[in-house]
């Protein structure tokens, strides 16, 4: 589906050449059922699809034959999303593991600069693999309603899955902030798409029913 990878670096060249101005891009955001940027279990976080992980190759995160020993569809021309999907989880959970072996010093600024919303996300998306993708309205009750004690059990043993959602935001925003500056130094624009949707299966609804209908 491409990433930000030397292809996207590439475009901002073609469009420098070619006279242009903008490049407008649909929502960057994780996609929901059907693979949709409309449907996202966030309104704040990143597509893991996104992350380009020759990248992460150069950082020492992951090797290449790690890369080429994983499908990734027999079709060129198709994107095949459920290789895609199960193909990134395992290679960014190898990542995630390295890079915890000595974390980045800024990587703790940018776990208190995303506060807000990210621990709670990264819970959402741990909660939501272990129950098999259900809707978190169908999930146990103390979790669903997320007393104190739940919340607590669930950060506790899901310790290392959240790590991996920490991990995929804050290789995600270094990339994105990478090729946004490229961009910018190119005197290119990038604007998103108008509509943005927050479903009711989201990290967003489930951390702040009071503020939904």
């Amino acid at each position: 589906i491409g990433s930000f990878s030397k292809e996207a670096y590439e475009f901002v060249d073609f469009l420098e050449s070619a006279g242009q101005s903008y490049w407008q891009v649909l929502p960057l955001s994780p996609t929901g059922y059907g693979d949709s940027p409309y449907q996202s279990f966030s309104a704040f976080a990143g597509n893991p699809y996104l992350i380009d992980l020759d990248t992460l190759c150069v950082q020492n995160l992951l090797r290449q034959e790690e890369i080429e020993a994983y499908p990734w569809g027999g079709d060129p021309e198709r994107v095949d999303y459920g290789a895609l999907f199960d193909s990134r989880t395992k290679l960014l959970g190898l990542a995630t593991k390295r890079f915890f072996e000595e974390p980045p010093a800024d990587f703790a600024g940018f776990l208190e600069e995303n506060q807000f919303w990210l621990p709670d996300y990264a819970l959402f998306m741990a909660l939501k693999d272990r129950f098999g993708g259900e809707n978190w309205r169908n999930w146990e009750e103390e979790i669903r309603l997320r007393t104190p004690e739940a919340l607590a059990k669930w950060r506790e043993a899901l310790e290392c899955e959240i790590r991996l959602q920490y991990f995929i935001q804050y290789v995600f925003r270094q990339q994105w902030d990478a090729l946004h500056t490229y961009a910018a130094e190119k005197k290119i624009k990038i604007i998103g798409d108008v509509p943005i949707y927050v479903p009711l299966d989201s990290a967003d609804v489930w951390a702040n029913p009071e503020l939904f209908q």
